[in-house]
């Protein structure tokens, strides 16, 4: 299963790295590399491609308001030299966030991440089972148990959500946010944006209206949700 991309970057030098990185990617099949944005729009309504790679800081139209402004439904994986971008990518349902200069394992790891959604997105709609303990979840084309001590944090990628746990990699499976919140206890679990779900049992640390995991995981808090987060948070302060 291929998975057709485009490359979008102003940069020469970037577009070709990335446009290489695409091409030496078995499961990856590269439709075209344009250094402009809106001579991309033309290309991507007739291909109508899985995957774009896009930079986020681009003259006239920049990557963000790209994405925005695209009617054909596809993957983004967003590249940049600026770390601040990350959470307005969270924002536009992007697959993954690259920060130049771009590794070519790094790379791998946002392309793999990509394929296995799409994979997903063949399988037919899921049923979610769960009883007082824990949830059954289809991924990967096997069932899944998950026990709700076992959950870090949910993450929401539009129709698709992922699963961190406590036992390492990572579980994506077909569902929307609204029914997962659903079945979990709400003692334990808190939606605290739109795209998360937190374990409030797994909390250790909170700065600057985030929360943090390890240091690489920062979960922030949104506006909506604020207001009952902080409710929480007062009850269990000493």
């Amino acid at each position: 299963m291929n998975l057709q991309c485009f490359a979008i970057d102003d940069e020469p030098l970037a577009l070709k790295q990335m446009c290489s990185y695409i091409e030496q990617t078995p499961f990856l099949e590269l439709l075209g590399g344009f250094k402009d944005a809106v001579a991309a729009l033309e290309k991507i309504h007739e291909l109508q491609p899985d995957l774009l790679f896009v930079d986020i800081n681009m003259p006239e139209l920049n990557g963000l308001d790209f994405v925005r402004s695209l009617h054909h439904p596809c993957m983004v994986i967003f590249t940049t030299a600026y770390d601040q971008y990350a959470l307005e990518g969270f924002r536009v349902d992007a697959v993954d966030y690259l920060l130049k200069p771009i590794s070519y394992p790094a790379f791998l790891k946002a392309a793999n991440k990509a394929l296995k959604l799409h994979e997903l997105k063949k399988l037919p709609a899921e049923t979610l089972l769960g009883n007082d303990e824990g949830l059954f979840v289809k991924s990967e084309y096997r069932v899944v148990r998950i026990r709700f001590n076992e959950i870090k944090y949910i993450e929401g990628m539009r129709e698709y959500i992922r699963i961190h746990t406590t036992e390492g990699k990572p579980v994506m499976t077909l569902l929307s946010m609204k029914a997962l919140e659903e079945k979990l206890p709400s003692n334990q679990f808190m939606r605290v944006h739109r795209s998360f779900i937190v374990n409030l049992n797994k909390i250790n640390i909170i700065e600057r209206n985030r929360i943090v995991f390890d240091k690489n995981v920062h979960i922030p808090i949104s506006e909506q949700y604020k207001e009952s987060f902080q409710q929480f948070v007062e009850r269990n302060f000493l």
